[in-house]
């Protein structure tokens, strides 16, 4: 099953890449790896996590939040690919948690970008990670993520 279809069955539609906030450009690609900007929670140009999680927001809302980003950053590298087709695996995530004093649950949260992976990916999905607490990110984002993956 192509992971185009996949995403499909899972009821899943990639966004489009949105304009970035800053000097730099969405993703880049070097030989075979794509690598993604850092990617907020934007949906059709809108920040819909905002705030610090285990204060502001939930555990599950910064699952969400990391899932939006995870999408975003998908829909950079497909800008370059053309297809998720052409992905042969995803390498790397890293991803940053807007977190409140004491917040240790970063992991749970970038689970929502991780899981996510796995279900689109299957085997292909299963990454390196990182997951850092900081005491802000831009625009008051809760969760930013980054990618890097590797086409055929």
């Amino acid at each position: 099953m192509s992971f185009e279809h996949r995403l499909k069955e899972l009821g899943v539609v990639l966004p489009e890449v949105s304009a970035p906030v800053a000097a730099y450009i969405q993703a880049v690609q070097v030989d075979k790896l794509v690598y993604t900007a850092g990617q907020i929670p934007f949906v059709k140009g809108q920040l819909i996590y905002k705030g610090v999680v285990g204060k502001d927001l939930t555990l599950e809302e910064g699952y969400d939040a990391a899932r939006v980003c995870v999408l975003n950053a998908l829909a950079a590298v497909k800008s370059l690919a053309g297809s998720i087709d052409n992905i042969e695996r995803i390498i790397r995530l890293t991803g940053y948690v807007n977190s409140a004093d004491g917040f240790t649950d970063q992991p749970k949260v970038m689970n929502g970008a991780s899981e996510l992976l796995l279900q689109i990916f299957g085997e292909a999905g299963r990454h390196a990670r990182s997951a850092i607490g900081v005491n802000t990110l831009p625009l008051g984002a809760a969760v930013e993520v980054e990618l890097i993956v590797k086409l055929k």
